[in-house]
Formats: structure tokens, C-alpha cells, sequence
């Protein structure tokens, strides 16, 4: 199965406790949260007089992470009732208030399909071996604890810089803390896997080859692909789909199937990452590891660490269901394509049978022979002149022509025809001028055109606009008078 969710509560989240966030995440259609422990502030008191007997992890005012018992101060079970002297670790933590608390959030998270995994302070130093080193040993400890109450999927945790220490050096040291702490997760019944995020800088430890080489050593650990620290470390190696396809390779010798990644835009230089983006704005494309996801039968996370967190998270949903639905659609082509040769091919061996030169014969008599002759040897002569008619936009034009179709048929002569044509037009344009008769002889020059007769008719409203012109010819005197005026000029100057 394929799960998104955001990085935290979601930004939308009217309410900020873990509660109201586990549901809005539901609400908006996602099944992932990763829960963020940012800080693990924990203060140290003993035991009471009043807590003596009271189990630890049935407190309800507290949540205490851990019992230090003796001169030597050994961790006691926190199921075993508290003694005096013990001294009391407590986490003062806005998650949950107790032990309780914590166990309904997972049931909570549980009943509305809602995988939970949490995450670590993005402050760790685990090379120095120094006070730092010691803080991020009890917060991965002491997450662990939690992720066991809630039923978390997975610890996800960074390792630190190299510092001064060497690359050697420091995954050495890395190594050693690592296996304290899987070696209390298994006393302490905690079967949950540690995960090593990959960085993306380059002074960071955390390289994908330097996590090989941790889960290689230790038993237990899992490697993270955070993909857009991959994609800026590799100045911006991830561009196909076989890129993710070999991280996914790698990596699974490790995690046995099941990945557990973060995914966002990121925004890069010189191999080491500047910020994270939002997906449409980095050159990290989601659509290469859709399409590198659905060719691969695994369970995955997907946690968007972008700034826009759960809006991101959906975004790479759509995407995949739209890959999804792309493939699907060519593979309905791809399979219409193999079907349509099985259909073609009996209709191609029935070609040569009987049946088929029969329906061939009949097909091409009626559909070529009758058009082409009775249309071009009857309504040649009429369909030219209807079709020069219905410019000048007179209907009854168009009455008198299918009149006098059978005229034609009858005079096989092309003498008859213009002469029938003639007083047919003329009579219907122009009744009441008589004028027009004497113009007769005109039709009569160009009977062999057939055209000419249509057009003439049309052009017969333009020599009434010549009688017009003349008066504009008779201010011609005006010049006239002009020329006198300037023959006295010369003989003045004489």
C-alpha cells in the first residue's frame, strides 16, 4: 500500500495538539503522519512518598520516561511499582500528557488508517561523543518509548556533522552509538526500526553509501531515502526513473520491502541542499518515481517535507492516480490493438468466397453507373443556369426553372434551349419595361457560352447608372469661362 501524509500537524489544522491533527489528516484523504519531537525537555525528581507503589506508565499527571534505581542508578522497568530513592525522569512534552494519552492517540490513528511515525530532533550529534552525543542517544532512546505506546511505524532520526573527525572516524563512532541503542530497543521489547535519513550537504554524515554501510553492520537499522537530500548531494542526480529504481534496489535488502521516504522540491547548489521547495517550483519531479512506484509491488510512505507540507502531500496523490490512469489506458489500447487482427483476419480468407464478389459487383453498378449518366445528361444545361440564378437572391427565379426541365429533354438541339431560356427571364425580372425587348439579339450571339445569358440580365441595371454620369459632364463650360478670363491677362501687359 501507498500512503502520503505531511511532515507535522498539517497547516490547515484549526486545533495544534497531535489529536486534532491525526484527524484532519484523515479529513483531508491522507493515511501518513509523521510526528515531530523537536525538543525532549525532561527534568529529574524523587520519587514521593505519595508515588511509592504507583507504576510509572499508570501515572496520570506526568509522563515519566524513565527510573533510576540505586546507588548506580540502573533504569528500572517502568511496569515495576516505584521504590523510594528512585529518581524520576519526566518529559515535559505537548504531545501527550501520559502514557494513556499516548495509547489513545494510536488507537485513535489506527481507526482511521492513519500511520504514525516519529521523528527525531533535526539536532543530533552523534560522532563527538560529548554531552551532545549523549542528549541525542536519550532522544532516539526515549522516541523509541513513545513510538512503542503509539504503535508508530518507524524512529527516523539524523546522525550529525563530521566535525573534525574524519569520514572513517565518524561512521565508526556513528556505529558504535547505534548499536547501544538498538541493544536497549531489544531489552527493552521495542521491535520498531531505527531509521537513518540521508542528508543533503556535504559536510553532514549521511551520504546513501555511508547508511549501506551502517545497516550492512548492524542488525536492525533501516536506511531513509529522503529524496530531495539525494537529489541535492548528487547535484541533482535524480531525473529518470531508474535513478529511484536503484535506490529502491539498494535499499531493499534492508527495509524487506517496506520503504519508508520523504519527498518535497528542493532548491540546491555545489551537491549541498539550500532549502526545501514546493514540488512545482524544484527540478525534483514526482512523476519519474509515480511511474518507478506503480512498476513495483512494495509498501510505501511517502512524507512530504515540503513547506506547504499536507497541500504537497496531496498533490503527489493526484499525481500518482494520474500515472495510474495513463497506464491503464494504454494498456486498453495495447489490448484493443491485439484483438483487432484476430477480427480481421477471417473477414481477409472470407475475401476470396463466393459472398464477397457478389456484394462487390452490385456495390459499385448502382453507386457509380446510374449517378454519373442520368444526372450530367439531363441537369447539365439546367443545374448551371439555377445556380448563376439565386445570386441576384430572387426566388422566383428557381419556381419557373424545374417548370421547364422537361422542354430540354424532349429538344435535344442546343439551338432550343437559350431560345426558351431568354423569355423565361426576361418576362419574371422585368414585366413592365418594354425596353428591354429590342436588347434582344444579344442572348442570341452567345448561345454557345450559356453563361453569358445569366450574366446579362444581371448587368442590365448598370446603363442606368451611365445616364447619370451625363449631367456630371455638362458643368464642362465652367472651363470655358475660366479661359476667357486669363486671355484679356496677356493683352493688358502688351
Amino acid at each position: 500500500m501507498i500512503r502520503f501524509g505531511p511532515s507535522g500537524i498539517p497547516l490547515s489544522c484549526k486545533g495544534r495538539t497531535l489529536r486534532d491533527g491525526i484527524e484532519d489528516v484523515h479529513t483531508l484523504g491522507l493515511t501518513a503522519l509523521e510526528v515531530q519531537i523537536v525538543r525532549t525537555n525532561v527534568t529529574e525528581r524523587y520519587a514521593a512518598d505519595e508515588d511509592i507503589g504507583f507504576i510509572p506508565m499508570e501515572m496520570e499527571k506526568e509522563l515519566i520516561i524513565e527510573v533510576l534505581r540505586g546507588k548506580k542508578r540502573k533504569a528500572a522497568a517502568l511496569k515495576e511499582p516505584m521504590e523510594k530513592g528512585d529518581v524520576l525522569l519526566t518529559m515535559i512534552n505537548p504531545i501527550a500528557k501520559n502514557y494513556t494519552h499516548l495509547k489513545q492517540l494510536g488507537e485513535i490513528a489506527k481507526n482511521l488508517d492513519v500511520v504514525l511515525s516519529v521523528h527525531t530532533p533535526y539536532y543530533m550529534d552523534l560522532v563527538a561523543n560529548n554531552d551532545l552525543t549523549e542528549r541525542s542517544v536519550e532522544s532516539i532512546r526515549w522516541a523509541g518509548l513513545l513510538a512503542k505506546i503509539m504503535d508508530a511505524q518507524i524512529v527516523v532520526t539524523h546522525m550529525g556533522m563530521y566535525g573534525n573527525f574524519s569520514r572513517a572516524v565518524a561512521a565508526k563512532n556513528i556505529a558504535d552509538n547505534i548499536t547501544l541503542i538498538q541493544e536497549w530497543y531489544d531489552e527493552s521489547g521495542i521491535k520498531i526500526p531505527i531509521g537513518l535519513e540521508t542528508s543533503g550537504r556535504q559536510e553532514i554524515f549521511g551520504s546513501f553509501e555511508e547508511i549501506e554501510n551502517i545497516c550492512e553492520k548492524i542488525k536492525g537499522p533501516v536506511p531513509v531515502i529522503n529524496f530531495p537530500h539525494v537529489h541535492a548531494r548528487g547535484n541533482g542526480s535524480l531525473k529518470k526513473k531508474e535513478d529511484f529504481q536503484d535506490l529502491f534496489d539498494r535499499a531493499k535488502r534492508f527495509t524487506k520491502g517496506r520503504f519508508y521516504t520523504h519527498f518535497s522540491g528542493v532548491e540546491h547548489e555545489n551537491g549541498n541542499e539550500i532549502r526545501y521547495t514546493p514540488i512545482k517550483k524544484g527540478d525534483l519531479k514526482f512523476e519519474p518515481l509515480a511511474e518507478c512506484i506503480l512498476e513495483n509491488d512494495m509498501e510505501l510512505t511517502v512524507i512530504s517535507g515540503s513547506p506547504l507540507l499536507e497541500h504537497d502531500a496531496m498533490y503527489m496523490k493526484v499525481i500518482l492516480e494520474r500515472v495510474l490512469s495513463k497506464r491503464e489506458a494504454k494498456a486498453e489500447r495495447q489490448k484493443a490493438k491485439e484483438a483487432e487482427p484476430a477480427e480481421v483476419k477471417p473477414s481477409k480468407k472470407a475475401v476470396p468466397k463466393k459472398p464477397v464478389s457478389k456484394a462487390k459487383a452490385p456495390s459499385k453498378a448502382p453507386a457509380k453507373k446510374p449517378a454519373p449518366k442520368k444526372q450530367p445528361a439531363k441537369k447539365s444545361a439546367s443545374s448551371k443556369a439555377p445556380a448563376k440564378q439565386p445570386a441576384p437572391k430572387k426566388t422566383a427565379v428557381k419556381k419557373p426553372v424545374p417548370k421547364k426541365q422537361p422542354t430540354p429533354s424532349k429538344a435535344p438541339t442546343k439551338k432550343s434551349v437559350p431560345k426558351k431560356s431568354v423569355p423565361s427571364t426576361i418576362p419574371v425580372k422585368k414585366p413592365a419595361p418594354k425596353k428591354a425587348v429590342p436588347k434582344k439579339p444579344v442572348p442570341k450571339k452567345q448561345p454557345a457560352k450559356k453563361s453569358v445569358p445569366s450574366k446579362a440580365p444581371a448587368k442590365k441595371p448598370a446603363p442606368k447608372k451611365q445616364p447619370a454620369k451625363k449631367p456630371a459632364a455638362k458643368p464642362v463650360p465652367a472651363p470655358k469661362s475660366k479661359a476667357p478670363v486669363k486671355k484679356p491677362a496677356p493683352k493688358k501687359k502688351r
